[in-house]
């Protein structure tokens, strides 16, 4: 009886042990799938997203090539001692460049400029003072044949190339001419070759100092021009104990008004013989650095010579008043019939273009 009563507590223990068991699994199942559960959410959410640059993917485009393999994000400005060659990439698969007009003008072959498959490649060796300036690129956007500039992706540094010996950017004209208009600001364009140099406007006569507000990398602000400004003018820089004088710039007062060209027409003869000789001049009167194009309609016209040349120079008009005048002078050798009737002057700027007409008459 006792042998068969704790056989039967032995089984009995034997299947409570199996059922907890179980149940621990279960719930050692359940929680695991709570943790793989959680897991998967944490990992489903959304990543956070960045606000656009507007200078482009993940920021600039510009950077320097530095030594050892680095490298420096560009950005308004960036000084660089003269003498040290600068190497500039802009990311993008097409890439356009701009960059200070000097060098283009003497076709410089110290500046090379390379496409690589994710970035173009400016090089400058040997640089300058005179090199100082705007160093812009951005992505060019194609289209097949058809290519134009992406506004969203485009990047500007202002390089300053630091040289003691030269505080001002060169300029190859001693004496330059500065417009002043009442509607307008002026500027006196005396760069400087470091941002932090101390630099002055002073008149050349009467003597002194004259106010205006300065930027490095552009020159005088003068937001009021006025006829007492007229004159003679040059900068003054001091860094570090040096100090150096500008080219002197011409300040001229102009009171034309913009538009298309104020012309007229005078020939030396309205009246005339077979075998006189006639100059028929067309004259215009407008802003001091606005070109005007001339062309002439007139009997006989490609079918026998005429010489026409044309000039143009600043005059003074008034007190202080500059204007540019502008000439086409057309010249009739020993006049034949062919020749006698009515001669048309066109005289066109970026405003617009104005017709004067005159008559040639058999006396």
């Amino acid at each position: 009886m006792k042998l068969w009563l704790l056989v039967a507590l032995l089984l009995l223990w034997s299947q409570l042990e199996n059922g907890l068991c179980q149940d621990f699994r279960r719930r050692k199942d359940s929680n695991e799938s709570r943790g793989k559960l959680i897991g998967k959410r944490v990992k489903g959410r959304p990543p956070k997203l960045k606000e656009r640059d507007p200078q482009g993917r993940g920021g600039t485009l510009l950077t320097q090539v530095l030594d050892k393999g680095r490298f420096l994000r560009l950005g308004d400005s960036l000084t660089v001692p003269a003498g040290k060659d600068l190497e500039l990439r802009c990311k993008g698969s097409r890439v356009g460049w701009t960059y200070p007009t000097y060098l283009d003008r003497f076709n410089e072959s110290r500046l090379s400029i390379k496409q690589q498959d994710k970035f173009s490649q400016l090089m400058l060796t040997s640089p300058s003072a005179a090199d100082t300036g705007e160093y812009s690129c951005w992505v060019v956007l194609c289209d097949g044949a058809e290519c134009e500039k992406d506004p969203d992706r485009t990047s500007s540094t202002y390089i300053y190339f630091a040289d003691k010996d030269e505080l001002f950017v060169p300029s190859m004209v001693y004496t330059e001419i500065v417009y002043l208009r009442p509607d307008r600001p002026a500027v006196v364009p005396c760069r400087v070759t470091t941002p932090h140099t101390r630099v002055t406007l002073h008149r050349e006569v009467p003597p002194g100092e004259v106010s205006a507000s300065y930027k490095p990398t552009s020159g005088f602000l003068i937001t009021d021009p006025m006829p007492e400004h007229m004159g003679v003018v040059y900068c003054k820089a001091t860094a570090k104990g040096t100090m150096q004088i500008s080219n002197k710039y011409q300040l001229l007062y102009v009171e034309v008004p913009s538009g298309p060209p104020f012309a007229t027409i005078e020939a030396s003869a309205t009246s005339v013989r077979g075998g006189d000789n006639v100059n028929i001049t067309c004259t215009v009167l407008g802003e001091p650095e606005l070109d005007v194009d001339f062309t002439w309609t007139y009997p006989g016209q490609d079918q026998r010579p005429v010489d026409i040349y044309g000039a143009w120079r600043l005059i003074a008009r008034g007190v202080g008043h500059t204007t540019r005048i502008s000439q086409s002078v057309l010249m009739l050798e020993d006049m034949e019939t062919i020749d006698f009737g009515r001669y048309t002057c066109r005289a066109k700027n970026r405003h617009g273009e104005t017709s004067v007409a005159t008559r040639l008459e058999p006396l």
